[in-house]
Formats: C-alpha cells, structure tokens, sequence
C-alpha cells in the first residue's frame, strides 16, 4: 500500500511550471507583505526621485536660503496678522491666543517696566543723595507692585483658562502670559488683537 514507485513517472513541462510558480510564490519573511523586497539599485533610484537637491552644492545652498527667507517672511506676517497656520510652535493654539487676547485686553504693571527702568535709572546717576535714595525706594516700589500684578493676572488666567477649557493641559500657558505682561503692548508679539477693556471670548 505504502510502497515507493519502482519506476517515477516523468515530470510534464506544465507540471515543472506550476512547481516553479510555487516556489516563487512564497513570500520573503524579510519582505512586506504583498511584494518583494526591492533592490537596492531601485530603492536608491526612488529616494532620488522623490528628494529633488540640485547636484551644484551652490545651487543647493541658494536654494535652501531662499525656502528660509521665504519661511521667515511668512511667519514675520503671521506674527504682525495673528495668522495661527504660520505661527512659530510657542504662539500656536487656542490656549496660547486666548493667553494673549486675555493680557491684551489689560494693563498690567509690568508692561511699564523698561519705561520705569530707565527714569530710575536716570535718577540713580545724579549727583544729588536724596534723589539717588528715592530712585532705590521706586525701585523696589516697582518691583513689588510688578510681583503683586503678576500674582492677579495668573491667578485671573487660570481661573479664565478652567473655565474656557476645563479638559486641556495648562502647563506653560501663565509663564508664557506673564513674560507678555513686560512687554509693551506696541512691542508685543504676535500683535495684539483685541483693545483695551474688550471682553475676551
């Protein structure tokens, strides 16, 4: 029953086809599904393809300067329009403009600040001793008064924050409000876009 052919019967060519089809089908376990592995030949042919460098290092290097200052010219336009899609990664996101809307509605002390530097700074360097012990009293006045409105606002911004986006992550959003607070509201950047008192949505 079991016994081997004393005589093998010859291997048709349709036969010898089918095998070979067989073998060839069996997939590379290296290889994605579906298709073989490419050679390296073509794989260096289809990076080059897609990646278009100029050959000319000079020319490569024109290049990308120009994509930067083009980078740089949309980005400058979106710091002066409040345009979201071109803003740098610090600026981006509703967390971050509603930071800003919500200081720019405001005066803060700290926006006074290089303003104030520079009189007690004027004042420390004449010669009279009073006027040199008034600019060091005004200075601390400065200092303290900037600390105590820098605790109003974050405590003001995250209670607005909570309200506005009870399920976002906060952190980095009052440190980054509070450095917008120093500076002056004509120097800020992106600009401005909402006016003094104007109620932030």
């Amino acid at each position: 029953m079991f016994r081997r052919r004393s005589h093998a019967e010859p291997e048709t060519a349709e036969q010898s086809l089918e095998r070979l089809q067989g073998e060839s089908a069996v997939r590379d376990p290296q290889a994605p599904k579906g298709r073989p592995t490419p050679k390296r030949s073509e794989a260096q042919a289809n990076r080059k393809t897609k990646v278009s460098v100029p050959k000319d290092p000079k020319a490569a290097r024109r290049q990308a300067r120009l994509r930067m200052r083009e980078e740089r010219e949309t980005q400058r336009q979106a710091l002066l329009t409040g345009d979201e899609r071109a803003l740098p990664a610090r600026d981006r996101g509703p967390l971050r403009r509603f930071a800003r809307d919500y200081v720019d509605a405001r005066y803060t002390v700290g926006e006074f600040f290089l303003p104030s530097a520079v009189i007690i700074l004027i004042l420390s360097i004449l010669p009279s001793l009073a006027i040199k012990n008034f600019s060091l009293f005004l200075w601390l006045a400065v200092i303290l008064l900037i600390i105590l409105d820098s605790v109003r606002v974050n405590l003001g911004l995250k209670k607005a924050l909570r309200a506005k986006f009870p399920k976002e992550n906060l952190k980095g959003v009052t440190p980054y409000a509070l450095m917008r607070c120093l500076q002056l509201r004509r120097l800020r950047l992106p600009k401005p876009q909402v006016k003094r008192g104007e109620k932030v949505a």
